[in-house]
């Protein structure tokens, strides 16, 4: 973010803290320039010693002699008021003002000499003095010209009328860069060089305002305008100091001097590397260079509108610094959301549950056991990227269990998702605990809320750097600059550039139909007990991250995934260059892969045009305003380009005039970089070896989001395990002469394998085989039972804490519930606990505990690709065994409030699919023999389950046809059309009723 300067006051009373953890940094080491004296100083001090001994003693000498002095040689008498008025009063009047002029001067030069000798800084003013004190200040440098000290802080006769602050701050630059946007205090050293720089800066200033403000009236004010490219070279300012000034790391002092104002295209300068042709630049007073250096008075090789530009820019030479100019020119002392003080003597720490950042699933002591568990820890700190991927997985799975259903992929019917192990088990268990679907649910709905509030209003979107979601789940809205009082229920922050939501207000808020507003929103990391997400779309410029190539690798991971996963945002390109193709699997719709910086430059060189005619076509200054009123349509969908390796400085440059009006486009850049001058970046950050994301000029130290290597492959693995073109086609779950589309537990459907347990899910909760528990841990054991019926392969220890206790829970209270859950379970008759632990200290259920899924699951595998599959007698019994346990859907009796583990699960999606390929499969067995009418009843029944598979409606159409009863089949084909409402028939279901009912829509025109 740009770094912008503070005043004295702020330096003075911000609080210096003996040792600061990071302190902001050069970003060029400015050398000290030494200006030689020639012999026009030398001439200019002989000249100004000759007028100064002129006024301040030949004038009173000449007095004396001509006039006389001016005290009387009496006391004055009242005849003196009688006498008559002549000339030679006049005269007498006159002398007396001459000297009191003259007593004036001579103070002024006192204070001036004094102020430059002692090296006070700014002098001080004497009463009534203006034009006199100037004049004595400009004699006293010229005089002083060839002196250490006058040098040092009083400007020269040569750079009269031009202020001080464009030679002097470069020294001093990058120690007044006060922390920026989400600064806490000063550092010391800053306060120290801020003060020294403003005395300098004030006196400059002093001088420039009594001279007019304007420095194109004296001759050694310089100009450069911009020139435009030829081929692929750019002009920049490192090359403009470097021809003009000697030096090109000199280009900082041409920045100074030209920041923020106005140019004649109306732009401003906001960043050293975002220049543009055709503006002007004011050069130091030592420029040179040939016609490329131009005064506004005399630019002959110029034209005339040329020269008038120059002419208005000289003008602006008294510029406002910060005044709106820059994108980013925000610095507040204290703008990072203060932690929630609830119990200032025992602070929040990672490992205890904080609502509304997702370390509410996990528990006090996950920092103490969550490596001895074996979970990644990453992952557990990161509930929005676990949200999100969890999310997309569930999707995931649930989009390939169709694909396999209607035979998309080799008639794969009723295909299980394959079950993880090794690193992908704990990565999923790591997702399950950390996840936090209700912060991403508030999220998506707070930003939203906000947009239709405003287009409601009829305000714009205002810019939004980052927000900050806080340890009691308020979220904080950083703004780039003040946008009015907020919309009800969002309140104005700590100051007029944040606005807050209260999460009691969040969740009041419904589902909007508009836009989402900031999809460009990524984690970053967390400062004591608040979540930072950066706004990449709106930064001006390009965000560049620094350190080592594995740690930069595994931010690039995290940030990537979020964006390709995330529930705030709608559509999305995410480009990654050099890294990440194993990415694509999360998002194929959004992430893509380019190999090299050439084919980024081409491609975002033409989107940018794109996007630049796009939006001046629509009317729209920004995507913002294009995301709020009438156009919201459009959605003005953001791309973020991830580029992880530095490039070169040629591309740099290149990148960085791409970049230059990004945030306006919708576009943003995240850059890995191995030093620290990056052109360009607006926003410079830093990954170390140990997890922290240091941002110095930011005022930024977080605990980073990270995705490390191990992990990004256990995520890909879920992902295109999920696939169901990616897996072998015999075996997904890698087992020896397995069938792809075995479930994970068979049961013993035998008279030999009754069940000790029976516990019915499908339908009413019920249990057999045990007895009711007493007291209000009843719920509780129901619902860690029907958990791990769901996971026959295992339940992680703190995936069922998370499950249970969302806000978390205490490790003693949950090895308590574990301890009567064992012995509610009891054992065996041989003694084994029917609660066991495996290898890697999941729980698990003995056989001897069976639920109502697990016999329909087996009596469907057995009927389709075991016993029934050669014996179509016992084929048609187990069918309809199968579809007899079915009386509604999965825990249909649930308390409201428990069993949220479900949103997580596809469960949903496969007791439906599952039941209607039973159905299916007994509807085909019926008419085999041409029993229409039972198979209608299977149809029939399934269609209770499942209602909305189109398999089971087409299957029914055709049993009912065969019955030769055109009126059954035509009231069947109204109630299919009046369940599809307004969505119509699907194309399908209509070709079939074309061919089965040729008429059918005339039945549906006349009963309309």
């Amino acid at each position: 973010m740009p770094r912008r300067r503070t005043t004295s006051s702020s330096s003075s009373t911000a609080p210096s803290a003996p040792s600061a953890p990071s302190a902001p940094r050069n970003r060029t080491p400015q050398p000290v320039r030494v200006r030689r004296r020639t012999f026009g100083d030398f001439v200019k001090a002989f000249l100004a010693f000759v007028v100064l001994a002129g006024l301040v003693v030949g004038v009173p000498f000449a007095l004396a002699v001509t006039a006389g002095w001016p005290f009387p040689g009496g006391a004055p008498s009242l005849d003196w008021l009688q006498r008559e008025i002549t000339v030679q009063t006049f005269l007498h009047i006159l002398t007396v003002i001459v000297w009191l002029a003259w007593a004036q001067f001579t103070a002024c030069v006192l204070v001036e000499v004094k102020a430059a000798l002692s090296g006070v800084g700014v002098p001080g003013r004497v009463p009534g003095s203006g034009p006199s004190q100037l004049l004595a200040r400009q004699l006293v440098a010229a005089l002083l010209l060839v002196g250490a000290t006058a040098a040092s802080l009083t400007p020269g006769l040569s750079q009269l009328g031009q202020s001080l602050e464009g030679n002097q701050k470069p020294s001093v630059a990058a120690a007044q860069q006060t922390p920026g946007l989400f600064a806490q205090q000063q550092e010391q050293a800053a306060a120290t060089a801020n003060a020294l720089a403003e005395q300098a800066g004030q006196a400059g200033q002093d001088a420039a305002r009594a001279d007019g403000g304007s420095s194109a009236a004296h001759g050694d004010t310089k100009y450069y305008r911009i020139q435009p490219p030829e081929g692929r070279h750019h002009d920049s300012l490192w090359e403009v100091a470097e021809r003009h000034l000697g030096d090109g790391r000199r280009y900082k002092e041409i920045f100074e001097l030209n920041k923020d104002r106005v140019q004649p295209d109306g732009s401003r300068l906001s960043e050293a590397s975002l220049i543009r042709p055709g503006w002007i630049m004011e050069m130091p007073g030592d420029a040179r260079g040939g016609e490329l250096v131009e005064m506004p008075d005399e630019a002959p090789d110029v034209s005339e509108q040329v020269q008038q530009q120059i002419s208005d820019y000289a003008k602006s030479g008294d510029h406002a610094q910060g005044s709106g100019g820059g994108d980013a020119q925000v610095s507040l002392p204290e703008q990072r959301p203060a932690p929630t003080p609830a119990n200032p003597a025992n602070p929040v720490t990672p490992a205890t549950p904080v609502p509304g950042t997702g370390q509410e699933h996990a528990t006090p002591a996950a920092g103490q056991e969550g490596r001895s568990f074996g979970l990644p820890e990453a992952l557990l700190a990161a509930p929005l990227l676990a949200a999100g991927l969890l999310g997309a997985l569930g999707r995931r799975r649930r989009q390939a269990m169709w694909q396999s259903a209607l035979g998309a992929v080799g008639g794969r019917r009723g295909m299980e998702p394959p079950t993880p192990t090794g690193d992908a088990q704990d990565v999923q268990d790591a997702l399950l605990v950390g996840a936090d679907p209700e912060g991403v649910r508030l999220l998506d709905r707070s930003l939203r809320g906000l947009a239709a509030s405003l287009t409601a209003e009829s305000r714009p979107l205002p810019v939004v750097y980052a927000a900050w979601m806080s340890g009691n789940g308020d979220l904080h809205l950083q703004l780039a600059q003040p946008a009015g009082k907020p919309p009800a229920p969002w309140q104005q922050g700590q100051d007029q550039t944040f606005w807050m939501l209260a999460r009691s207000d969040a969740e009041g808020y419904e589902e909007a139909e508009t836009a989402a507003p900031y999809p460009g929103l990524v984690s970053l990391g967390t400062m004591d007990d608040s979540r930072l997400l950066l706004n990449l779309e709106a930064v001006p410029g390009i965000v560049s991250l620094g350190g080592t190539e594995a740690d930069r690798a595994a931010v690039f991971a995290s940030v990537a995934a979020e964006l390709a996963t995330n529930g705030w945002s709608d559509r999305m390109t995410i480009t990654l260059v050099g890294f990440g193709d194993d990415l694509t699997p999360l998002a194929p719709n959004r992430i893509r892969h380019l190999d090299g910086f050439e084919d980024l430059f081409e491609t975002m060189s033409a989107e940018t045009r794109q996007r630049r005619g796009a939006l001046g076509a629509a009317g729209h200054d920004s995507v913002l305003t294009g995301r709020t009123g009438p156009a919201q349509h459009t959605r003005w969908a953001p791309h973020l380009v991830l580029l992880a390796a530095q490039p070169s400085d040629d591309d740099a440059l290149r990148l960085a005039e791409l970049a230059a009006d990004a945030g306006r486009l919708g576009i943003g850049y995240l850059v890995g970089t191995e030093g620290t001058d990056l052109p360009g970046a607006a926003w410079e950050m830093e990954i170390t070896g140990a997890g922290r994301l240091l941002a110095p000029l930011l005022g930024l130290e977080l605990d980073a989001q990270m995705l490390p290597a191990a992990q990004r492959r256990a995520v890909v693995e879920l992902f295109t395990d999920a696939d169901p073109g990616s897996g072998p086609g015999s075996d997904p779950e890698g087992g020896p002469g397995r069938p792809a589309n075995a479930p994970p537990f068979l049961v013993d459907i035998s008279e030999q394998g009754r069940p000790a347990v029976y516990a019915r899910l499908v339908g009413s909760y019920e249990i057999i085989g045990l007895d009711t528990p007493d007291g209000e841990r009843s719920a509780l054991l129901h619902e860690a039972l029907a958990l791990l019926l769901l996971h026959r392969e295992g339940v992680h220890p703190r995936v069922l804490s998370s499950a249970l206790w969302p806000r978390g829970v205490t490790a003693d209270v949950r090895d308590a519930l574990l301890e009567r859950l064992r012995a509610w379970l009891g054992s065996d008759p041989d003694g084994t606990p029917r609660l066991g632990t495996d290898a890697t200290g999941r729980l698990t259920l003995a056989k001897s505990v069976v639920s109502d899924l697990d016999v329909l699951r087996s009596l469907y595998y057995e009927a389709t690709q075991g016993r029934g599959a050669g014996s179509r007698q016992v084929r048609g019994r187990l069918l309809t065994d199968a579809l007899v346990l079915v009386r509604g859907p999965l825990l249909a009796d649930r308390p409201e409030g428990r069993y949220r583990w479900l949103t997580h699960e596809i469960v949903d999606a496969q007791l439906p699919l599952l039941v209607a390929d039973t159905g299916l499969a007994l509807s085909e067995f019926h008419l085999e023999k041409n029993r229409a009418e039972k198979a209608i009843e299977a149809l029939t029944a399934a269609l209770r389950t499942a209602p909305a598979d189109e398999r089971l409606w087409h299957e029914l159409l055709r049993a009912t046809h065969t019955t030769g009863d055109p009126g059954r089949l035509r009231a069947l084909a109204a109630d299919l059309v009046a369940r599809s409402g307004a969505r119509g028939v699907p194309p399908r279901t209509e070709a079939l009723l074309d061919e089965l009912l040729p008429t059918w829509r005339e039945g549906v025109s006349a009963a309309g």
